[in-house]
């Protein structure tokens, strides 16, 4: 292994030594240190990779430490060693910017697993383009902006538990995949699950896994999500909608950093950092005894507020070349641009959806502008779309609207789907499938045709 250097703190010269050895056996060099002030001494002189230390020192503790590296050597991760079943002292040294903790007795395998996160923390970065580098939607310049990028990149060096807070479509998930991308465990999976989106009779063995013929139906075993994700990053989103049962089956699992699958009898370890969402008011729902306290802490160590895009107007018009320029890409199109008219309509508006509600406005009214340009019509902000022409639609032979609905329950996406496909398929078949008189003929524009094409999969 390459020359990596670690300093050890301790006053214990039997836990020293331990480390000493373990490290060694790694290739590391080791510095030790028995108190805070010497430790200080040998952090300026060698600067070191990584540090651990102790929590209870002679002249202070590590919580000091951790807070002294911040000021003096914020790229140094500094690991905390805890008094077994201390799990408030390890928050506070995560709060305070730790990069990770263990427990007394230190188990072997979670130390190298930690070492080894934090050593590639100290990797010199490869200078080529990746993922990580690219903002995507977290694109902006905007005081809001610039602030969460970069605490975002600084909650990526932490192994911390972050949970994310934000109105619905505010980009809380890419937020989660920046942190996971621009951390330590890059190369490792990123699990997002919607917790409201999983049956709660189902959620045990999505989570946990289960064995083959735990249950009627289960018939292979199944890894589920926390072992899916073993090595990287779990993102829970929409947490506050796990009901009560599950939040305490949750917590054992980020506590005892093991699961047990449906129909086992044993804990399998997995190594994960979690990451939670949701749009609700946690607090107020701790409150109300609908989410458990002991899982908020836990989830909450660290919170990262996401603003909504009506606190950062200033940022609309380069979202919207962004997604703009993405669209064009997805329907093999020019770019359309946006009219100074509709970037000042955009920057008038409130965006209840937020970002996602952006996306969805330029999608529809990429489509429907002409000549690659959106103005502010185009985007049908605000008042009702004219509906006088949308009912009179080509092919609507003045037939009564309600003879055409079937009785009884429907599907009204796919029979709506259905219905344009339908009249799709009869302008390409007058047409001899020319796409542009078909469009002409339907009442759309050339780009309106394509964007139809490629979503109902006819192209």
């Amino acid at each position: 292994m390459s020359n990596q250097t670690a300093l050890i703190v301790d006053d214990e010269p039997d836990i020293r030594s331990l480390l000493e050895i373990t490290l060694g056996r790694m290739g590391i060099t080791t510095y030790t240190a028995a108190d805070l002030s010497s430790a200080r001494a040998l952090l300026e002189e060698h600067k070191p990779q990584l540090c651990l230390t102790d929590m209870n020192l002679p002249d202070g503790n590590g919580i000091e430490l951790v807070q002294w590296i911040q000021q003096h050597s914020p790229s140094t991760p500094v690991a905390v060693i805890t008094a077994y079943g201390s799990m408030d002292t390890a928050i506070e040294s995560l709060k305070a910017g730790a990069f990770d903790f263990v427990s007394k007795p230190v188990e072997l395998p979670r130390l190298r697993e930690l070492v080894n996160s934090a050593l590639k923390l100290s990797e010199p970065k490869v200078q080529k383009t990746t993922e990580a580098d690219n903002p995507g939607l977290l694109l902006g310049n905007s005081p809001e902006l610039r602030k969460l990028r970069n605490q975002t990149r600084k909650l990526a060096r932490s192994q911390a538990p972050v949970f994310i807070s934000g109105e619905s479509g505010s980009g809380k998930e890419l937020v989660a995949r920046m942190i996971h991308l621009q951390g330590p465990r890059a190369e490792a999976p990123f699990v997002a699950v919607n917790c409201g989106a999983i049956p709660s009779e189902l959620m045990e063995s999505e989570f946990f896994g289960h064995k083959k013929g735990s249950f009627t139906g289960a018939v292979e075993n199944k890894v589920g999500l926390f072992r899916s994700a073993d090595g990287g990053t779990l993102f829970l989103d929409e947490v506050a909608d796990l009901p009560l049962a599950m939040q305490v089956k949750l917590l054992r699992a980020i506590q005892e950093k093991a699961v047990r699958p449906v129909g086992d009898t044993k804990e399998i370890p997995v190594d994960i950092r979690v990451l939670s969402a949701t749009h609700k008011n946690l607090p107020e729902l701790v409150l109300s005894g609908d989410f458990r306290q002991d899982l908020f802490y836990r989830i909450n160590v660290i919170e990262l507020a996401v603003p909504a895009l009506r606190e950062r107007r200033d940022d609309i018009p380069l979202l919207a070349e962004h997604i703009l320029e993405r669209i064009a890409g997805e329907y093999e199109c020019d770019p359309a641009t946006l009219t100074s008219a509709a970037i000042d309509r955009l920057k008038s508006y409130d965006f209840p959806g937020n970002v996602r509600e952006l996306e969805n406005i330029l999608e529809r009214a990429f489509t429907l502008c002409d000549e690659d340009r959106i103005d502010a019509g185009d985007l049908h902000l605000g008042g009702a779309v004219a509906q006088g022409s949308a009912a009179r639609g080509p092919g609507n032979g003045g037939g009564e609207l309600s003879d055409l609905v079937p009785e009884g329950e429907i599907d009204l996406e796919d029979y709506l789907e259905t219905i344009e496909r339908q009249a799709i398929e009869k302008a390409l078949e007058a047409t001899r499938w020319n796409k542009t008189a078909a469009a002409k003929r339907l009442g759309i524009s050339f780009r309106a045709m394509r964007y139809r094409l490629k979503k109902l999969g006819m192209e």
